[in-house]
């Protein structure tokens, strides 16, 4: 393999390590950074080894996981009927979240929506209910894109060595 196939390749596997990360922080496209790795992967090969069809097939998932990751947070607080500033505030505190490290990540979402609803309305009990909600919805999204990035890594691996 000559340097630019593996520089090509190094940026493959930066990228689909940055997709992965991104199911976890909020301010980088998981989805996105995933099929860019993919299309870009299949390139450097030709499209010999993973062709349309499953590109195809790996862009479907992609639109799926981009939707998850729409709708995960406010499924959750919409559920309860959370008001526009709990919304607001949950996506505030997970991308502050990003700078107070996992605690931040874990509990950003959750504090943001609470206060977010609790400015809104003024109700301690269902500001709490409004930030459980929102944090569960979100933690459902997570681990719906981890294991769906899982599987389109596995599909293009596969599709990669048997092709």
């Amino acid at each position: 393999m000559d340097y630019a196939a593996w520089l090509g390749w190094l940026l493959v596997f930066v990228m689909l390590l940055a997709g992965l990360a991104g199911n976890l922080l909020p301010l980088i496209p998981a989805a996105p950074l995933l099929f860019g790795g993919f299309l870009l992967g299949a390139w450097l090969d030709g499209f010999q080894r993973v062709g349309w069809g499953w590109l195809a097939v790996l862009l479907a998932l992609t639109i799926i996981m981009a939707v998850i990751d729409f709708i995960a947070g406010a499924w959750g607080a919409k559920k309860l009927g959370a008001s526009r500033q709990a919304v607001i505030g949950a996506t505030l505190g997970a991308v502050l979240g990003i700078f107070l490290g996992i605690p931040g990540l874990i509990f950003g979402p959750f504090v943001g929506a609470a206060a977010g609803e609790l400015i809104a309305r003024g109700e301690t009990l269902r500001a709490g209910k409004v930030g459980l909600a929102t944090w569960l919805g979100m933690l459902v999204g997570t681990v719906a894109k981890l294991t769906l990035s899982v599987l389109m890594i596995g599909l293009f691996a596969l599709a990669y060595f048997i092709g």
